[in-house]
């Protein structure tokens, strides 16, 4: 496929804007890419609404942003890949639960964490839409990296198997320089440390698949997306 094509497939595959005919392997190049229109579309929404509402208001309108326009892709990865990973379960039966359609305790209880962890550390910093397109940026990096050098740990295969091919080596490189080039300018400790965190954050998802799964699947990279943000904004938030 060319390039452009692979930047539909990625576009279509993370947002739900467009039609797209199906995820490719040379999508994923594209993700980093994405990631930084996505993100910087949320910090848009983030910083109109702070315009004319109160920070809490404002926070929550950029999360919802942010559902909308991923479909709450990354957040129902996080939801069933809480499911099948936190409770005591044989490794099969974990990637069978993921599977299942029905949100489990352990999947809710993720997502209203998580989503209350985000609406109160963005209500909590200054406006910075740029941030935003950089972590974003960041995580879906950490996705399509974790995708290349991680096993897949269904053998029948998945949705996310179509991606699978390639060195995460250039999509890591090319993913940290775009990265750098949006967050360098708003170069504080505070977003050096978020970057680290969400980092630290996705890694840790993935070790925990690979420790219970045997790999990862498509709902672990987008959980380790969600948890990597996360607590970015978190680490933000701290009083530096």
């Amino acid at each position: 496929m060319t390039p452009l094509a692979d930047l539909r497939a990625a576009w279509t595959f993370l947002t739900v804007v467009g039609k797209g005919s199906g995820p490719t392997p040379g999508a994923m190049g594209w993700f980093p890419v994405v990631g930084a229109l996505v993100g910087g579309t949320v910090g848009l929404v983030w910083w109109g609404a702070s315009e004319l509402w109160p920070p809490f208001v404002a926070a929550t309108l950029a999360v919802t942003a942010d559902l909308v326009l991923t479909g709450g892709l990354h957040h129902d990865g996080l939801a069933d890949s809480a499911d099948g990973l936190l409770p005591h379960l044989p490794r099969a039966r974990r990637l069978v639960v993921m599977r299942e359609p029905d949100v489990g305790a352990f999947g809710l209880l993720a997502l209203v964490v998580v989503v209350l962890l985000r609406v109160g550390a963005l209500a909590s910093i200054e406006v910075r839409p740029l941030v935003l397109a950089g972590l974003w940026c960041a995580s879906r990096t950490a996705m399509a990296v974790l995708a290349r050098a991680v096993p897949y740990a269904r053998a029948e295969g998945g949705l996310a198997s179509a991606f699978l091919g390639g060195s995460p080596v250039a999509v890591g490189a090319t993913g940290t320089l775009l990265t750098a080039v949006l967050l360098v300018p708003e170069g504080t400790i505070a977003v050096l440390v978020a970057a680290v965190a969400l980092v630290a954050g996705a890694g840790a998802v993935a070790v925990l698949a690979h420790r219970r799964l045997g790999g990862v699947t498509g709902d672990v990279l987008g959980a380790a997306g969600v948890v990597g943000e996360t607590l970015a904004l978190v680490a933000l938030a701290a009083r530096w």
